[in-house]
C-alpha cells in the first residue's frame, strides 16, 4: 500500500492506514462526510469562510465599525435596520456564482453516502449531491418559521417538492445553517442562532432521521475550521450518540480550544492538504476492488 508524505510529526505508514480506514467506512455507509466552507482548489468567487461572507455583506450594507469582522452581528444589523428580506437577499446574491464542483463533491458523487452534511451556503452541494429521489433537509430561520425548525424537500426530474418527511432508503443532504435551493432559507444573523442554541441541547431542532442515522456512524470532517464556540457546538450535537472514532483533515494550524474539542470528541487529524494528498489518495483506496 502506497504511504502518504506529510511534513507533520504523524508518521505515514500510520496516515496511509487511517485513510484505509476511512475508505472502508465509507464503502460500508458506516461514514458520515460533513463539509465546511474550505473545500475549493481555485477561489469559486464567492465567500469560503465567515470572515470573507462578513466582509462582503459589509460591502453591501454598511454596518457599524464596531461590527465588521463578526458575521452574525453584521448580520442582525441588516437584519433590524434594513429588514429581514434584504438580509436574505444579500445572502442569495453573494452565493449566486456559479462554480465547479469542488474534487470532494465529485467523489461524493462517484461514490454516494447515505447522509452528508454541509454547513455552508453554497448551492453546490445541492446541485451536484441531491439526485431524482433524494432529500435534502435545510434548517429555517424561526422569523420566518415560527412552527418548525427546518424544511424537508424531495428532489424531482423537474425541480424540488415539498417532503412530510425523508425516507431511510433516499440519501439525504443535512444544512443546519441553511440553503440556497430551492429557496433562499439561512441561519445567519444573532436572533437566528440564539433561537437554535436555546434548543439545541436537547436536540429539538434536529431532525429526526439524522438523529437516527448518526448513532454508532463515524464523521469525517473536510474543509471545516472549528475556531468558534457555535461551530464547535453545532457539530457536537450533530455527532451525538454517534461512535467515538472520527476524522479531520486539515493542514493548517490549530488552536487550542480546536485541539480540545477534537480530542474531546474522538477526532483524529490528519495533518494533509484536502485537495493534493488526501483525497487522490481517498479516491485510489475507494476504487480498490
Amino acid at each position: 500500500m502506497a504511504t502518504v508524505e506529510t511534513s507533520m510529526e504523524v508518521p505515514a505508514e500510520e496516515l496511509t492506514n487511517t485513510i484505509g480506514e476511512i475508505a472502508r467506512l465509507w464503502k460500508d455507509g458506516s461514514l458520515v462526510v460533513y463539509l465546511g466552507p474550505d473545500l475549493f482548489v481555485d477561489p469559486p468567487g464567492f465567500p469560503t469562510s465567515e470572515a470573507d461572507l462578513c466582509a462582503r455583506l459589509c460591502e453591501k450594507v454598511t454596518v457599524p465599525g464596531r461590527l465588521k469582522g463578526k458575521l452574525h452581528e453584521s448580520a442582525q444589523y441588516i437584519e433590524s435596520y434594513k429588514h429581514r428580506k434584504t438580509l436574505t437577499s444579500l445572502m442569495g446574491e453573494i452565493f449566486s456564482k456559479e462554480a465547479d464542483a469542488a474534487p470532494v463533491h465529485r467523489i461524493l458523487s462517484e461514490f454516494p453516502l447515505p447522509l452528508v452534511v454541509d454547513t455552508w451556503f453554497s448551492t453546490i452541494s445541492s446541485k451536484s449531491l441531491v439526485q431524482p429521489g433524494d432529500i435534502q433537509i435545510s434548517a429555517v430561520s424561526r422569523a420566518e418559521y415560527r412552527d418548525q425548525w427546518y424544511r424537508i424537500d424531495r428532489k424531482t426530474t423537474d425541480g424540488w417538492e415539498p417532503a412530510d418527511k425523508s425516507t431511510p432508503f433516499g440519501r439525504v443532504l443535512y444544512r443546519p445553517f441553511g440553503t440556497m435551493i430551492p429557496n433562499v432559507e439561512v441561519l445567519v444573523s444573532d436572533a437566528d442562532f440564539v433561537e437554535v442554541l436555546t434548543e439545541i441541547d436537547i436536540q429539538t431542532p434536529l431532525p429526526e432521521w439524522v438523529k437516527t442515522h448518526r448513532t454508532g456512524r463515524h464523521f469525517l470532517f473536510l474543509g471545516c475550521h472549528f475556531d468558534d464556540q457555535t461551530t464547535r457546538m453545532f457539530a457536537r450535537q450533530i455527532m451525538k450518540r454517534s461512535s467515538n472514532r472520527h476524522f479531520v483533515v486539515t493542514d493548517g494550524p490549530i488552536l487550542p480550544k480546536e485541539g480540545r474539542f477534537y480530542e474531546q470528541e474522538g477526532i483524529a487529524v490528519l495533518p494533509l492538504s484536502l485537495n493534493n494528498a488526501f483525497l487522490p489518495k481517498l479516491k485510489e483506496e475507494l476504487e480498490r476492488n
